[in-house]
């Protein structure tokens, strides 16, 4: 949990930069759907993983052209991006239709830092085509859709056998409309906390910010299990919270939970 020495709540990036584009203006669905493409994280065990993103491409579905986005394009640490932080990557009009993809394009400067040394990540096929990940979502003229990029940095870090590391990303795409989400307060604050939330099919996690508090995003609608975890060191034993419920659209409060009753 060296990582998690580090968390800081870091201010949320809403500067939307965007622009998109296309070299055929003709397509089979008129006017635009409004999209917004945020990116957070899952926790993992590492000092930092720095993710360079260049590009998104979205494909169509039906003979429509890619669009390639222009976005707020930077070097990010995907483990402070926890506990709701996230950054917004594009926020914009793009023309209606049904996308099968999102892809992410990387840039050269992707690194792990393990131990409190920097190492290159290796992301060939990101660097070439982009992470793929699968949405099939049909975009409708003048409605928002809003997709949550969520990285899984401990699934997605591959340790290699000279010593390297590779990425190769586990990512989920909610929308704010097929989702709900978790909130809470961890007390006392300041102890490294982990929150999974489990209902036997879907498992999301994600950690207590120093101030105590804590966002499970895009998660299904259903009835949750929850595991509090303290860091282990500790000696505090998990709390385990029955039938919570998670709603579409909704963010279902915890209020606050006491790691030492």
């Amino acid at each position: 949990m060296k990582s998690l020495l580090k968390l800081s709540l870091i201010t949320l990036l809403v500067i939307g930069f965007a622009s998109c584009s296309s070299d055929d203006d003709s397509n089979n669905n008129e006017g635009n759907a409004k999209l917004a493409i945020r990116l957070t994280d899952a926790p993992g065990d590492y000092d930092a993983v720095f993710i360079d993103v260049q590009e998104v491409v979205i494909k169509y579905n039906g003979g429509q052209d890619d669009v390639t986005l222009g976005i707020n394009a930077g070097i990010y640490d995907l483990l402070e991006l926890t506990a709701g932080v996230n950054v917004l990557l594009f926020n914009n009009e793009v023309p209606a239709g049904n996308i099968s993809q999102i892809r992410l394009v990387l840039g050269e400067q992707n690194t792990i830092v393990v131990d409190g040394q920097p190492l290159p990540l290796d992301t060939p096929s990101a660097q070439q085509s982009g992470l793929k990940i699968q949405v099939n979502e049909n975009l409708e003229p003048g409605i928002l859709y809003e997709f949550m990029l969520d990285f899984d940095v401990d699934k997605s870090i591959v340790a290699q056998g000279n010593g390297g590391y590779s990425l190769k990303p586990v990512i989920r795409a909610t929308t704010a409309a097929e989702s709900g989400a978790i909130s809470g307060t961890i007390i006392p604050p300041g102890i490294i906390t982990m929150i999974t939330a489990d209902n036997g099919t879907t498992q999301i996690s994600t950690y207590a910010n120093p101030a105590g508090e804590f966002l499970v995003s895009g998660v299904p609608d259903g009835t949750y299990t929850i595991t509090i975890q303290a860091d282990i060191a500790l000696g505090i034993p998990p709390i385990v919270i029955d039938n919570v419920i998670v709603v579409q659209g909704e963010i279902t409060n915890m209020g606050q939970i006491d790691l030492e009753p």
